[in-house]
């Protein structure tokens, strides 16, 4: 009885006939081709739907171009890494050695919005041949990130040493050997080489000396030996594990960079892609993620695959080279076109791409009250934008570059435009006014940047900053109303300190970034806020 019902509903329905009328012409049409249409890239033509063979090409360029921009904007970190590698090799600093800037950076090197204010130490450490130790000294403040400027771990005062110091072991893809119980705070890379640098604080009395022999005392670099300290004997009962003695440590190599002359910038024309290709070959395939390994592969770079583009995919790439770089640019002077939600302060030049999507580029950093952090809720999406704007004018990537967190780690505040919306002219003098009570614990400083560098401006004065150390340029003074007035021109105005004025170069631009040493609550809620930069008639 069953079947036959079903059996004669089935077919009523096929007797039934059609249940629709046919698709529309206007249906038709909106998911058609036209014979021929104008676009961006010019006329496009289809022969009943099928491109013209001038068409395709036209069309597969564009694609090409597109991709090859994409790739340019989401990998500049990975160049950016590869350079600072570059940088150190030049001038002699091999894998472990540690690169120290004894007297603080100054303009003679060329690095992306560097300070000179912190006692630099840095360098590559190689994981390829087994895990790395670092025994890192106290009062040190820093991150490691691996080559694609992917985030490992925090190393110092933000890290899980508190700035104590401590043993740190970093674990790179390819280890499956055995690991400590403890006693060591333990790390893993996706890269085969990681980055290490971090910064110290001058000593009291504004004195570099003490806090470079305290790190040259007591940096320690080495090849973990899987068995020995961490391990205990009760550990290694099961035969999962040889017992081992303590490896051999040999004297951390220190490469002096106060002074010293070097490039740690990657290039913005079409050789930047191969140095993207020479990081992808030197790491393995999964390093970074499979969205950017496609981008790159769809470009010709693929890993274990050598990078060969012809004539037609040169030119390409030198084109999107160009408009990448010009993004990166765009988005640094011109943000508030864009993103007007970067500005600190409500119809403020002063702005900061970070506290859209926090250091990951994804979620706002959370909120701390009362003690504790209140995380966000996730956003699921990447804000590529802040994450392109970022790692063109900045490197290494922690948590610790945008806490809210008052008195832990440092806040920055970017400056590329005037009170009226001008761009920098080195010719010209102008003034910021800091009010009373700079949120700084630590310390504060306003650092002059060369518009195509992106790195410390040159000038007579080497140390183009003010601030509130004494070291490497003389403390900015404060007026009667504790206010600090900061002045930025060719030559010094009559009547201010010398260390109330920074030199600017009449033929070059500049940028610069306010920093502030362990923020006090007064920049987070925003109850302190600094003048704009105005013109000095």
């Amino acid at each position: 009885m069953f079947r036959h019902v079903i059996t004669s509903c089935l077919l009523g329905f096929a007797l039934a006939g059609p249940v629709a009328a046919d698709v529309t012409s206007e249906t038709i049409q909106s998911l058609s081709a036209p014979p021929s249409t104008e676009s961006s890239i010019g006329t496009l033509q289809f022969d009943d739907g099928a491109p013209t063979e001038a068409t395709a090409t036209a069309i597969f360029d564009t694609i090409d171009f597109t991709r090859a921009l994409n790739a340019y904007n989401n990998s500049f970190r990975g160049a950016s890494a590869l350079a600072l590698q570059k940088g150190f090799e030049s001038i002699g600093a091999k894998a472990n050695d540690i690169v120290i800037f004894s007297e603080l950076m100054d303009s003679d090197s060329l690095f992306l919005t560097a300070n000179a204010d912190t006692v630099y130490y840095m360098g590559v450490i190689d994981l390829a041949d087994g895990p790395m130790v670092i025994e890192q000294p106290p009062n040190g403040l820093g991150t490691i990130n691996d080559m694609w400027f992917s985030w490992v771990i925090d190393v110092g005062r933000p890290g899980p040493d508190r700035g104590f110091g401590g043993r740190y072991l970093i674990v790179g893809p390819d280890y499956d050997g055995p690991l400590p119980e403890g006693g060591y705070f333990v790390a893993h890379a996706k890269t085969h080489r990681v980055l290490y640098a971090m910064r110290a604080f001058l000593a009291p009395g504004d004195d570099p000396a003490p806090t470079v022999r305290n790190i040259k005392d007591n940096l320690k670099i080495y090849r973990y030996a899987p068995g020995s300290f961490g391990t205990s004997i009760a550990a290694a009962l099961d035969g999962s594990v040889a017992l081992a003695p303590e490896p051999e440590v040999p004297p951390t190599r220190f490469i002096e960079g106060s002074g010293v002359a070097f490039n740690t910038i990657p290039p913005s024309d079409a050789r930047y892609f191969e140095w993207i290709d020479e990081n992808v070959q030197n790491e393995p395939a999964t390093s970074y993620d499979p969205e950017l390994a496609g981008q790159l592969a769809a470009i010709g770079i693929r890993h274990g695959t050598p990078f060969a583009p012809d004539a037609r995919m040169k030119a390409i790439l030198d084109r999107a080279a160009i408009v990448g770089q010009g993004f990166g640019r765009a988005l640094q002077w011109r943000w508030a076109e864009r993103h007007p939600e970067w500005a600190y302060y409500e119809g403020s030049h002063w702005g900061n791409m970070l506290f859209e999507g926090g250091a990951f580029f994804e979620t706002p950093p959370p909120a701390f009250t009362g003690g504790a952090f209140e995380p966000h809720p996730a956003t699921g999406a990447r804000t590529l934008d802040s994450r392109t704007a970022f790692y063109y004018a900045y490197t290494l990537d922690s948590p610790a570059m945008i806490m809210t967190m008052p008195g832990a780690g440092s806040q920055y505040l970017m400056g590329f435009l005037d009170a009226d919306g001008a761009i920098f002219d080195g010719a010209k003098t102008y003034k910021v006014t800091l009010p009373k009570g700079i949120p700084a614990e630590a310390f504060w400083s306003l650092t002059l940047y060369d518009n195509q560098t992106r790195s410390m401006l040159k000038t007579a004065q080497k140390y183009p900053r003010a601030g509130s150390q004494s070291y490497p340029t003389p403390a900015a003074e404060t007026s009667e109303d504790g206010s600090t007035t900061i002045y930025m021109g060719p030559s010094q105005p009559e009547g201010v300190a010398r260390g109330n004025w920074i030199e600017t170069d009449p033929a070059k631009g500049w940028f610069t970034l306010l920093r502030l040493y362990s923020p006090r609550p007064a920049f987070f809620d925003k109850s302190w806020r600094p003048s704009e930069i105005e013109p000095v008639d």
